[in-house]
C-alpha cells in the first residue's frame, strides 16, 4: 500500500500555493471572457481562453491534480456562463464532448511535459552536485597524499639515519613543518566548506573592522613567507563591514597564499580595501606570472586539473582554495573576480556594507 500511496501523492499533490495559483488563473480567464461576452454576441471566444487558462494552470502547478480540476471547471464555465442559453448547464450542446476532451488532453499533456521537465532538472542538479563532490574529493586526495608522502619520507630519513648532521636533520624537519602547515590549510578549507554548506547557506555576520581582519591575515602570511613584501592600504576612516571574521580571514589567507605559490616569481603583494558603491572592495594584487587565460573561466569552480595548476613543487593545487573563497563570499551576499594586470594578477571580492536580513 505504501508504494501506491506515494505514487498517488507524487502524481496528485495538494498545496495551498497551487490552489491559489489555479484560482487566480481561472479568475483571470473569467475576467477576460465577461467583457468579451458583453461586446460580442458570439459564444466561440470562451473556449480558447479557458484552454489557455488550463494550459497555464498545468504549467505553473505541481502534478496532475489542479490541471484536471481546471479542465473540469473550464468546461463547466464555458457551458454554464459563456454559452447560450446562459446560466444553464446543457450537456446536449453540439461539440460539448469534444471541448471537454480537448481541455482534458491539454491538461494531461502539459502536466506530463512539466513533470518530465522538472524531473530532468532535478536529475541535472543532482548530477552537478555529484560532479562537484567528485572534483572536491579528487582535489583533496591530491593535496593530502603528496605532503603526507613527503612527511613520511623526511621523518623516516631522520629516524633511519642517525648519522645525519644537525643541518641536514634541520632541513628535513623544516620540510616536514612546511608540509604539515599545508595540510592544516587544506583542513581549514574543508572546515570552511562544511560550515557554509551550499551557496545559499545563511551565516551570521556582525560589523567588523576590515583593517583588523586584513592585518591578522597578513601577519600570519608574513610569518610563513618572510621573503615576500606585503603592503596594506586601508581608508583613513575605520571601515566597518558586516562579515563572519573567521571566514573572511580564511578568504584573505587563501588569496595571499595563492599569490605566493602560484605567482612563482612573486616578490611583492598589495592588499587593499575601500568603500565603493555600497560595498567593501577587497583586493589582493601581486607581481607574479599572472593567470593563464584558459584557466580564468573555471578558476573558482574547483575543477582545475593538477597539471593546470602545478607550481615548481608539484603539489600546490589552487582549485580547492579559490572555490572555497567564492563560496564564502557568496554566502555573505558578495561577488568575486580575478584578472591579469600588466605585471601579475589581481583577485577582488566585494561584500555589502549593509547587513543583510
Amino acid at each position: 500500500m505504501t508504494p501506491q500511496k506515494s505514487l498517488f501523492a507524487r502524481l496528485f499533490p495538494f498545496s495551498w500555493r497551487d490552489l491559489a495559483v489555479s484560482a487566480a488563473i481561472l479568475s483571470c480567464a473569467a475576467g477576460i471572457c465577461i467583457p468579451l461576452q458583453r461586446a460580442n454576441s458570439s459564444d466561440g471566444f470562451a473556449s480558447p481562453v479557458f484552454v489557455l487558462a488550463v494550459l497555464c494552470v498545468s504549467r505553473f502547478t505541481t502534478g496532475y491534480l489542479f490541471g484536471l480540476i481546471a479542465s473540469v471547471l473550464g468546461v463547466v464555465c464555458v457551458n454554464f456562463i459563456f454559452t447560450y442559453p446562459y446560466w444553464v448547464v446543457n450537456f446536449t450542446l453540439s461539440g460539448y464532448p469534444l471541448t471537454f476532451l480537448v481541455f482534458l488532453a491539454v491538461s494531461i499533456m502539459t502536466c506530463a511535459l512539466t513533470t518530465q521537465a522538472r524531473q530532468s532538472e532535478r536529475l541535472r542538479a543532482e548530477n552537478e552536485k555529484e560532479k562537484a563532490r567528485a572534483n572536491l574529493l579528487r582535489s583533496v586526495s591530491h593535496d593530502i597524499r603528496t605532503p603526507l608522502t613527503s612527511i613520511v619520507g623526511s621523518t623516516s630519513a631522520v629516524l633511519d639515519n642517525p648519522g645525519l648532521s644537525l643541518p641536514e636533520q634541520r632541513e628535513l624537519l623544516e620540510d616536514v613543518r612546511g608540509e604539515a602547515q599545508w595540510l592544516i590549510r587544506v583542513v581549514e578549507n574543508l572546515l570552511s566548506i562544511t560550515r557554509i554548506g551550499e551557496d545559499q547557506a545563511r551565516i551570521t555576520t556582525e560589523p567588523e573592522a576590515a583593517e583588523e581582519i586584513m592585518g591578522e591575515a597578513v601577519r600570519k602570511f608574513r610569518r610563513r613567507y618572510p621573503d615576500i613584501s606585503v603592503s596594506v592600504e586601508v581608508p583613513a576612516d575605520l571601515l566597518m563591514v558586516p562579515m563572519d571574521p573567521i571566514l573572511i580571514e580564511q578568504v584573505l589567507a587563501n588569496l595571499l597564499e595563492n599569490a605566493a605559490v602560484h605567482g612563482e616569481r612573486t616578490s611583492r603583494i598589495r592588499v587593499s580595501v575601500q568603500a565603493q558603491d555600497g560595498f567593501a572592495r577587497f583586493a589582493v594584487e601581486d607581481d607574479g606570472r599572472g593567470i593563464p587565460e584558459k584557466e580564468l573561466p573555471t578558476l573558482f569552480d574547483g575543477t582545475l586539473k593538477r597539471n593546470e595548476t602545478t607550481s615548481s613543487d608539484g603539489k600546490r593545487n589552487m582549485g580547492l582554495g579559490l572555490s572555497v573563497c567564492l563560496a564564502i563570499v557568496r554566502a555573505h551576499g558578495g561577488t568575486m573576480q580575478a584578472q591579469n594586470l600588466s605585471g601579475g594578477a589581481e583577485f577582488t571580492f566585494r561584500l555589502p556594507l549593509e547587513q543583510q536580513e
